[in-house]
């Protein structure tokens, strides 16, 4: 029997107004291949909000997101923003507001290798081959969050880093119970040799493994952890951090997958998800027809498994994106160009080249 549910689709700015229409492509495709009714709706946020409304994220778009049951959203960003750092209303706000109004407090963002991707990687075949890394990075609290101070001379500057005990033991127990279906392993990364905060954070962690006995749970600074990742990821099975550390580590292990334009996200808290690919806005192919759609696809994937509950369909998607690199095909970010038999292409014609594979 068939589910029904409604869909926000928020494109944002640069590559997402490219790759999020094939997201919503590969879901619409997915809800009638399997009789599902969604029903999407459009939003505004980030930079494009702004030069419209003067707000990063506009009320209409806020109230839609509360009414919906899954966000799907594609980037926020603009050069302008990176350029001039005194502008004060920024794409990033927008973001930041919409995860702390939906209590989106854990953002699952999986980093699992498609073996014909092994040399699309920077770090060799050997290293990568059987990495699957599920991480857990806490989106409402630490430094992006905490007072903020500048100086009347502007010569000093002060983020608070801030954590609150529930806001740790709420993520905790979400990777503790994503590790129970894995390998039953959760690696907790931190700085409590140095930070205060952190030293909470394992505190805290500590005292939920005592309700998790069958997970084998490890403890590992940000410093070490940023070089065991490139060195041996296959050690980690689920990685739990903080909203800063877990930022940095994510991008690196973006490496593991061969490219950002693979890797998708899930941002999770108690009702509605949020689903992007982790890559921005990247302006400066924006517009030029060549970012990858995939991890906005793999976006919609994680969609339908997280927040639907529709395992069946969601592993149809991603067995339609590995048919689509085992055919070959690729964007240029995971291109290799030592390799023969690869055929480079386009958004549109990666995308289009999933949805024959999904059909």
């Amino acid at each position: 029997m068939g589910v029904d549910k409604k869909i926000l689709v928020i494109p944002g700015d640069g590559i997402g107004q490219e790759v999020t229409a094939w997201g919503q492509k590969v879901l619409e495709t997915i809800a009638e291949n399997y009789k599902h009714n969604f029903v999407f709706e459009e939003g505004i946020m980030g930079h494009v909000a702004i030069e419209a409304t003067g707000n990063p994220l506009p009320d209409e778009t806020l109230d839609k997101a509360r009414k919906c049951d899954a966000i799907l959203f594609g980037a926020i960003g603009h050069a302008k923003y990176d350029n001039d750092p005194t502008l004060k209303v920024r794409p990033e706000q927008g973001l930041l507001k919409i995860r702390k109004e939906l209590g989106l407090y854990a953002n699952l963002r999986p980093i699992k290798l498609f073996d014909e991707l092994l040399e699309a990687s920077s770090i060799k075949p050997e290293i990568l081959r059987g990495a699957d890394i599920l991480f857990f990075r806490e989106l409402t609290g630490d430094v992006y969050f905490g007072e903020k101070k500048r100086s009347e001379d502007r010569n000093t500057a002060s983020d608070l880093m801030i954590y609150h005990r529930y806001e740790v033991e709420r993520i905790a127990r979400k990777a503790y119970e994503a590790a129970r279906t894995r390998r039953k392993k959760l690696c907790s990364v931190d700085k409590a040799n140095v930070l205060e905060a952190s030293r909470l954070w394992r505190e805290v962690v500590q005292e939920i493994a005592k309700e998790y006995p069958d997970v084998e749970t490890e403890h590992m600074f940000i410093d070490n952890a940023a070089m065991q990742l490139v060195k041996d990821p296959k050690r980690f099975d689920v990685v739990l951090t903080a909203n800063l550390f877990g930022d940095i580590l994510t991008d690196e292990a973006s490496q593991i997958a061969g490219s950002m334009g693979m890797l998708a996200s899930a941002s999770v808290g108690d009702s509605t998800g949020f689903y992007e690919p982790i890559h921005g806005s990247a302006h400066d192919i924006a517009g030029k027809g060549i970012a990858n759609p995939l991890a906005s696809i793999l976006s919609a994937a994680l969609m339908l498994d997280i927040s639907f509950g529709l395992k069946t369909e969601s592993l149809r998607v991603i067995k339609a994106v590995e048919a689509t690199l085992k055919q070959g095909f690729r964007t240029m970010d995971i291109a290799n160009k030592h390799t023969e038999n690869h055929f480079v292409m386009g958004t549109d014609a990666m995308g289009a080249k999933v949805l024959e594979n999904l059909n």
